[in-house]
């Protein structure tokens, strides 16, 4: 595995992912009052608008949405890397304050049921998009420095993406619209 590996880049934009969501649960355990404002934006910001959408249409919203986040992960690695890490942060720091609302409100296993069917492809896809975007800021900064060729491998990073990051993102949202679902009404 070489210095420049995506893998190396996705374990260390889940690094950046995961203390920022244990940052979040911290906040929200710290002050529910917190917790509570998050998870009102969130109902009225985010659920609302898909609560009464087809599975399928559903589906295809998930989909949309989450490859913007993924596409702007990746694109964010051309301001050196800066607005990648600053989207994995923020999206780690809801992600640990809805998290905690929820397991104050439900407990873990309703977490698990929540998160685990679509999660083991969409954190994968998010964090492997993560580290893309790294990886192109890493190139850019090294061009900068006269020392590469950050158009030239950001072909093959872009290959990457559309194989790996794409698939496992359809994979996510027809898990998250048709299945997830399923699960949750088993343990509700």
């Amino acid at each position: 595995m070489s210095e420049d590996s995506p893998l190396r880049a996705a374990v260390f934009a889940a690094a950046v992912f995961a203390v920022s969501v244990g940052i979040g649960v911290a906040v929200v355990a710290g002050n529910p009052s917190i917790g509570a404002e998050m998870m009102t934006l969130f109902s009225e910001e985010v659920v609302a608008g898909l609560l009464s959408d087809s599975a399928a249409v559903l589906a295809g919203k998930l989909f949309l949405n989450n490859l913007g986040v993924c596409l702007i992960l990746f694109l964010g690695g051309a301001s050196f890397g800066v607005v990648t890490g600053l989207v994995l942060a923020v999206n780690g720091l809801l992600i640990g304050m809805v998290t905690e609302v929820v397991r104050q409100e439900h407990g873990l296993l309703y977490i698990a049921a929540a998160l685990a069917p679509h999660g083991i492809f969409e954190i994968p896809a998010f964090l492997v998009a993560g580290g893309l975007g790294l990886l192109l800021g890493k190139e850019l900064l090294a061009e900068w420095y006269g020392r590469g060729d950050a158009a030239g491998r950001a072909v093959p990073l872009a290959g990457l993406f559309l194989r790996t990051v794409v698939p496992l993102l359809v994979l996510a949202a027809v898990v998250e619209a048709f299945i997830t679902p399923a699960v949750l009404s088993m343990i509700a």
